[in-house]
């Protein structure tokens, strides 16, 4: 069997898209090996939901978990699900709980991916514009059908629509419920794999930064070559 190693998680720069776009990653050189420094050295200034990122409990609970919560252990998935759905609005819901009823899945899935397309998009306005958002009712539905999910990832900017932001606060409480969390893993690179790829296994690598409420990841996936 051939296996190969895949990015799931997008490369940083000037022209990453934020939620809203709202903000945007600088990179400055302190020292220059151009300008005669010993060594190149950079600042960088951004916000930490940019990119593909996860957002912890504590973005949207005052005493949610923060990374230090959570050990090496967590970010091993060895149970990955990943499926694709079209979305019919702006906020998804039953087109992927039809999605998920349709197929066999294995119950014991620890970290579910859908795949919407609007991946894209991300070089233009509309990815953050018009990107779908997921309903917070699916929270429950997919703690029912998934106990043991850790981790909802998608390659959206955000499970909330900027159209529909109300609905997607709503979202964010739901799943970053510090009593049951289901980690959101937003942005993601997902165009290299679709419904039929064979993935393994799949380590998210957060950035350890303390008292954060998100944190910008990259995201390693082991899959069967086809």
């Amino acid at each position: 069997m051939s296996l190969k190693k895949l990015f799931l998680s997008h490369l940083i720069d000037g022209d990453t898209p934020t939620y809203g776009n709202k903000n945007q990653f600088s990179i400055e050189r302190s020292s220059s090996i151009e300008r005669g420094d010993v060594a190149n050295s950079s600042h960088i200034s951004t916000t930490v939901h940019i990119g593909t990122h996860i957002d912890m409990p504590y973005h949207f609970y005052q005493k949610g978990q923060r990374i230090d919560a959570y050990d090496a252990a967590c970010w091993y998935f060895q149970r990955p699900l990943l499926v694709e759905v079209i979305p019919q609005g702006p906020v998804i819901k039953d087109e992927l709980i039809e999605v998920l009823e349709s197929r066999v899945v294995d119950v014991r899935t620890d970290i579910l991916i859908v795949k919407t397309g609007i991946e894209k998009e991300r070089g233009n306005a509309m990815f953050w514009s018009e990107n779908p958002g997921f309903s917070p009712e699916l929270y429950d539905y997919l703690l029912k059908k998934f106990p043991g999910l850790r981790v909802f990832g998608f390659d959206s900017i955000s499970i909330s629509a900027l159209s529909q932001q109300p609905i997607g606060k709503e979202a964010h409480l739901r799943f970053l419920d510090p009593e049951h969390p289901i980690l959101l893993l937003e942005d993601m690179h997902l165009s290299e794999v679709d419904d039929k790829s064979a993935i393994e296994d799949i380590l998210i690598s957060p950035m350890r930064i303390a008292d954060c409420d998100g944190l910008p990841c990259t995201v390693f996936a082991t899959v069967k070559a086809q």
